[in-house]
């Protein structure tokens, strides 16, 4: 069996949801029904420049970011689409435009769900650009003209634009048609530069002894960009995604000393109100005493920047 045709069942750490399960689900109504949009933060100033020490962290909507790091120009799990299939139509704009962005280095992605592999946004980048994908997605992306695709498993790296990268786990699934469930794993990506500053983009997932197991093999995170929304009904989602607390709590294990919210805002997933998650987040943050400056509670479009 070729690496990209086996089943990754055996690393779910929870059986899928049941045909019975996403009945109960869909009766009970999967999306909350009132959604002001207008209600989202969104910050949208353009891009400005990156002292060669420093990295720039700019989130573009859900779990988007454009991760600018020694002189190279990262980008995680791309969704520029006004729709995604069945979502309803985005809430807010991408924090950059399209057009606007650097040329870009590396493209990592976490796993093959349509709201973190999104078709109509890679086919807008060069097929040379070099896509980082979980073991079993890269002929996903060599059939549609990627000429540079590396497939990685849990806890292997690869070096790339003067940066590292590693894959690591998730507590999470893979799923993009009927017939291919779990062939491609998911997990989460760390980017370390090359003055050592690192950050952790957990992709989608839920509470797991994994976080505790990445922060000791990789001490001293500067950053973690962590799901925060997408949570209930907490019956259905709870082995899947991340709550609020939930991700306050999984930054201690990581011992990152920043995290930075994604998740929410962009598209209405699931029943909590749309400004939910980030008000628990920050309550979360707050009783759990961390450092306010830890907090990064990025707006649609916002850019922080680590300082080196």
């Amino acid at each position: 069996m070729r690496r990209d045709e086996r089943s990754y069942r055996d690393r779910l750490e929870t059986p899928l949801p049941r045909f019975a399960d996403v009945l109960r689900l869909m009766w009970g109504g999967i999306r909350c029904q009132e959604v002001d949009a207008d209600l989202v933060p969104v910050l949208r100033r353009g891009l400005g420049p990156v002292a060669p020490r420093d990295t720039a962290v700019t989130w573009v909507g859900h779990a988007t970011f454009l991760v600018r790091c020694g002189g190279a120009a990262v980008l995680t799990d791309p969704v520029w689409s006004a729709r995604i299939p069945g979502v309803p139509r985005r809430l807010t704009p991408p924090g950059v435009a399209f057009g606007e962005l650097p040329p870009i280095d590396a493209v990592v992605i976490s796993h093959n769900h349509y709201d973190h592999l999104d078709a109509p946004t890679m086919a807008r980048l060069p097929r040379g650009t070099p896509v980082l994908v979980p073991a079993g997605l890269g002929r996903w992306f060599r059939r549609r003209g990627f000429t540079r695709v590396v497939e990685r498993d849990w806890w292997e790296s690869v070096e790339l634009a003067g940066l590292v990268f590693d894959f690591v786990p998730a507590r999470h699934w893979s799923r993009r048609g009927p017939r291919d469930t779990c062939r491609s794993l998911w997990g989460g990506w760390l980017i370390t530069g090359p003055d050592g500053q690192r950050l952790y983009h957990a992709g989608d997932t839920g509470y797991g002894a994994h976080f505790a197991e990445i922060g000791r093999r990789f001490p001293g995170l500067d950053l973690a960009m962590l799901p925060i929304g997408a949570y209930e009904p907490r019956w259905f989602m709870r082995p899947l995604h991340l709550d609020p607390e939930e991700a306050v709590r999984a930054v201690g294990d990581l011992g990152a000393s920043a995290a930075a919210s994604m998740h929410w805002g962009t598209f209405a997933l699931t029943r909590e109100p749309v400004t939910e998650p980030l008000a628990r987040f920050r309550k979360a943050w707050r009783d759990a005493g961390r450092e306010p400056e830890g907090l990064w509670d990025l707006a649609v479009g916002e850019t922080r920047v680590l300082s080196g």
